[in-house]
């Protein structure tokens, strides 16, 4: 391992043109990031085609250009992750953290190899540090939440998941089909989360039981299950259709649910049309505007930048929902704009960072907590 990952290949590549004029050396190194990025760009697609072997040996030569790209070793790691040569999955995964400890995607893969090779507390401890750097690493969370249900601790593994849920909705429907949750299929927070799953079937239009099983990969069991406690519950409607033969049973959303999340009404040949309701269009339009603003923040423009704020804002656009759904990101803004209006383009300069984090962040959550939010609480 010393004469692939160690100071061998390290010390052959730092002491390379050393004795060349500067011209040379810059012309070298534009030369050498050309290489290193062909080769790994190059091991990327033989990922994409399965052909580990020779994307391993792409990473490798990048590396020998570069030995601290970063991305080499952790897209290596990967690869020997699936080659299922976990051990040196976590060692590539170890110089990339040796060059850059705050890299919250190695922190998580290697904590994805400790749990191939069933050591729990490992996992565990390398997902937290992924968190710690990045709290809304999704994955992270998701893989987290899969550890501790595994490892005992359901409660905490369930506010993890839930946590996961709020970032982005795709992972309640990953976590009725993963099989790391099957001890905690009893627990009334994952009920609830089927239950998450079932009405956001139901919401994009898939309104028969058959519908809602093909759609989400659920037993029927289960789905029956969750329908009944929603309709108990209030927040689906049961109701039937006539046909030539029989009565066909479908479901809706209450109107008190579509109030706070919307629906999606499927209409035309094949229902392949449809209609956004006002709630969900508004968050629609709000992702718009942080792209949009994102674009300005990139491209130094204080008063494009300045208007945009002022349309997450103003009560009279979307400030009224923003203020409901993401009260302290509606105050950041506030924050934010009144130092740009004072400090104008020092201040953008100095903090597009900072602008750029808060933009994805809300819209993270624009994206999911919308949804998950109002109906795991229920």
């Amino acid at each position: 391992m010393e004469k692939i990952f160690g100071k061998k290949v390290t010390d052959k590549f730092n002491f390379q043109g050393q004795d060349k004029k500067p011209s040379e050396l810059t012309h070298d190194n534009n030369i050498n990031d050309i290489q290193k990025f062909d080769l790994y760009n190059n091991g990327i697609n033989h990922m994409a085609n399965e052909k580990l072997t020779d994307a391993i040996r792409c990473f490798e030569l990048s590396l020998r250009i570069d030995p601290q790209f970063v991305n080499a070793w952790i897209k290596k790691g990967y690869t020997h992750f699936h080659l299922a040569e976990y051990s040196i999955a976590i060692s590539c995964y170890d110089n990339a953290l040796d060059l850059d400890i705050n890299n919250f995607e190695a922190w998580n893969l290697k904590g994805l190899a400790y749990y191939r090779m069933n050591n729990l507390l490992k996992a565990i401890e390398c997902c937290e540090k992924s968190i710690d750097i990045n709290h809304n690493n999704g994955m992270a969370w998701y893989n987290l939440s899969c550890y501790l249900v595994l490892d005992g601790s359901v409660d905490d593994g369930m506010e993890a998941l839930k946590r996961a849920i709020e970032i982005d909705i795709s992972y309640a429907k990953r976590a009725v089909r993963d099989r790391d949750f099957e001890n905690a299929k009893a627990e009334e927070g994952f009920r609830r989360i089927i239950e998450v799953v079932v009405l956001e079937a139901i919401r994009q239009g898939y309104d028969y039981t058959g519908k809602i099983i093909w759609i989400t990969g659920m037993d029927k069991v289960d789905v029956d299950d969750a329908l009944l406690r929603l309709s108990m519950k209030g927040l689906v409607v049961r109701k039937e259709k006539k046909n030539f033969f029989n009565k066909e049973e479908y479901f809706e959303l209450s109107k008190e649910i579509v109030l706070k999340v919307g629906s999606f009404k499927r209409s035309g040949f094949m229902g392949k049309s449809r209609e956004v309701s006002p709630p969900v269009q508004q968050l629609k339009d709000i992702s718009e505007i942080l792209s949009k603003m994102r674009d300005s923040v990139e491209q130094g423009d204080v008063q494009a930048t300045i208007g945009y704020f002022d349309k997450l804002i103003n009560p009279s656009l979307h400030g009224s929902t923003m203020i409901e759904k993401f009260f302290n990101e509606h105050r950041d803004l506030r924050l934010y704009q009144n130092r740009l209006k004072d400090k104008g383009q020092e201040y953008l300069n100095s903090h597009k960072s900072d602008f750029i984090k808060l933009m994805i962040e809300i819209d993270s959550k624009v994206r999911g907590a919308h949804f998950s939010n109002n109906v795991i609480d229920n």
